[in-house]
């Protein structure tokens, strides 16, 4: 009998191995990354309101502006600073909740798989741009690259602009062709050789 008992044991330890690794792992969920998303002309805050509302983490950036309305008024608003865009870190599973939001139109990139963003510009923007002077700006002249090398948004590279007796850097973001002008003191900034 002492065969029976070591095919038994050996038959046990083979089941608890084989099973064991299906426990051990949990499953892998999907690693979130940034992506820029096209929405519907002036409804990137309601499409921010919504992907807030779905838990789905979302970065608007805005900036304030006054208006001049035809009534005379002269209100301070906010508006976005990359207009038609908002940007969603999600894992890909996410993408159809993204697209299922009204306003929402496309991912910026190709249809299959969308471009993922540099999480370093994004998060970047995200804690340092609210503490600059920020606007959006259309048309890129041509300067010298600078790398910010001091304040809160230290390592983007953007064309340095003189204006008005002060200095900006136009930051671009490449993959949605949009540009933001911020407003900096000339020692925050290097060249780029």
């Amino acid at each position: 009998m002492p065969e029976i008992r070591t095919m038994m044991e050996t038959t046990s330890a083979g089941l608890l191995s084989d099973t064991a690794h299906l426990t051990s792992h949990p499953p892998r969920q999907p690693v979130p990354h940034w992506y820029a998303i096209y929405t519907s002309p002036r409804h990137e805050k309601r499409v921010h309101e919504h992907l807030s509302y779905r838990n789905l983490e979302c970065f608007l950036p805005l900036c304030r502006t006054i208006h001049r309305w035809k009534n005379g008024c002269k209100p301070l608003v906010e508006l976005p600073l990359f207009p038609g865009y908002l940007f969603v870190k999600i894992g890909q599973p996410e993408r159809v909740r993204v697209l299922d939001v009204p306003g929402v139109l496309a991912f910026v990139g190709p249809r299959a798989e969308p471009a993922r963003l540099s999480n370093f510009e994004i998060e970047t923007l995200r804690s340092g741009l609210h503490l600059q002077k920020a606007e959006p700006y259309r048309d890129l002249a041509v300067g010298q690259s600078v790398r910010i090398k001091a304040g809160p948004l230290t390592g983007l590279v953007g064309v340095l602009l003189r204006h008005n007796n002060s200095y900006r850097v136009v930051l671009t973001l490449e993959l949605i062709r949009q540009s933001v002008a911020v407003e900096l003191d000339a020692g925050d900034v290097e060249p780029i050789r």
